[in-house]
């Protein structure tokens, strides 16, 4: 009789221990099946899908997604439809959205630093951007201009250098740039108003009306491939090159840190290296419409291409650099970024004038 009582005991025992084990293991294993999941907003500058600028943070959001196996989604706003285009910066700052993709030359009203880490007049390409970014020190150097907002600013595609703009009116000296009104921002807006223009900051989806209504005489935009799109050839006679102004304009993704520190390492991981994909497809996808693009222009619209005179590129790289240097002088912090990026450009100057521009002169 004892036996049979501590075996029916020994039984109960296991039985309940099994039952136990097969919880824990099933808790497991829907802990394992449902992590943690976020949901961010990201809010941009740009229209809704629009080429290029618009589509690239809608990439990021696809690429999050699927390499994250939907732990972390990303809802994109075009400009307008949460905060305005030109709200990016404070939007994220706030924390009204986790994320946002923009230009950072906007934001000189904020630090004057900032200029230097979309595009600077006769500066640094694409190439020498992604360069002084990734290996020269300027990531550093952003993140610091960036921390009191907050925010973690990466890379977030570049144009490559672009038009020099759309005019109502013929560029044959430094005089008829005297009175211009036209839409360009950041450092190239100041270089202008040093030459008698005056500079306007307008969002993209402004700028047609704006230049068909006379509020603008003349507009930069980004390049063929965007300007098409936007049918700026339908309100403009005459299309300038180069860009001179922005040679290599890079765009942004911007974190709100306390966001992007709520993530675990891996999710991190992937922002990171979706951020460094989508910079380098923007670049490669430029380079190819923009050809294409030029051709429609030129053929089936008539656009006439011309180049600016060389001495108002010339009167306009002297002027830029009274200008450039006034802002870094501003304050330690834009120093400092100077410091790091004129020494960058005066190295990899001399180094491509051995190399790509003299392949490119050679070729030609």
């Amino acid at each position: 009789m004892k036996r049979l009582i501590v075996t029916a005991v020994a039984a109960l025992f296991l039985a309940a221990c099994n039952k136990d084990c097969d919880t824990a293991a099933t808790t497991q294993s829907t802990d394992a099946a449902s992590p943690t999941t976020f949901k961010w907003k990201m809010v941009t500058s740009w229209p809704k899908n629009f080429p290029g600028l618009g589509v690239a943070p809608e990439r990021l959001a696809e690429m999050v997604n699927e390499m994250s196996n939907g732990r972390l989604t990303i809802k994109v706003y075009g400009a307008g439809e949460l905060v305005p285009a030109l709200q990016v910066f404070d939007a994220v700052s706030q924390g009204t959205a986790q994320m946002g993709h923009s230009g950072a030359y906007y934001w000189k009203g904020k630090t004057e630093a900032a200029q230097f880490f979309t595009s600077v007049p006769f500066g640094l390409n694409a190439q020498e951007m992604n360069g002084w970014i990734q290996y020269g020190g300027g990531q550093q150097l952003w993140e610091e201009v960036y921390a009191p907002f907050n925010l973690l600013p990466m890379q977030g595609g570049n144009t490559g250098v672009q038009m020099g703009g759309w005019f109502n009116k013929e560029i044959n000296s430094v005089d008829d740039l005297k009175g211009l009104k036209m839409r360009i921002p950041g450092l190239g807006g100041e270089v202008l108003a040093r030459a008698g223009g005056t500079p306007v900051t307008l969002p993209g989806g402004e700028i047609f009306t704006s230049l068909q209504t006379g509020t603008i005489d003349a507009t930069e935009w980004v390049g063929p491939y965007n300007d098409l799109a936007f049918g700026l050839y339908k309100v403009a006679d005459y299309y300038y090159y180069p860009g001179w102004h922005e040679p290599g304009s890079m765009m942004e993704f911007i974190i709100n840190k306390d966001a992007f520190n709520e993530l675990p390492k891996d999710l991190q991981a992937i922002v990171r290296i979706a951020a460094k994909a989508v910079n380098d497809d923007m670049l490669a996808e430029y380079t190819t419409r923009n050809q294409g693009a030029l051709v429609d222009l030129v053929e089936k619209h008539q656009v006439d291409v011309r180049p600016f005179p060389d001495d108002v590129l010339q009167k306009l790289h002297v002027l830029s650099d009274e200008v450039v240097a006034e802002v870094a002088a501003k304050d330690p912090l834009s120093s400092k970024v100077y410091e790091s990026f004129s020494a960058y450009r005066d190295k990899v100057k001399a180094y491509h004038a051995i190399t790509e521009q003299a392949y490119i002169n050679a070729r030609d």
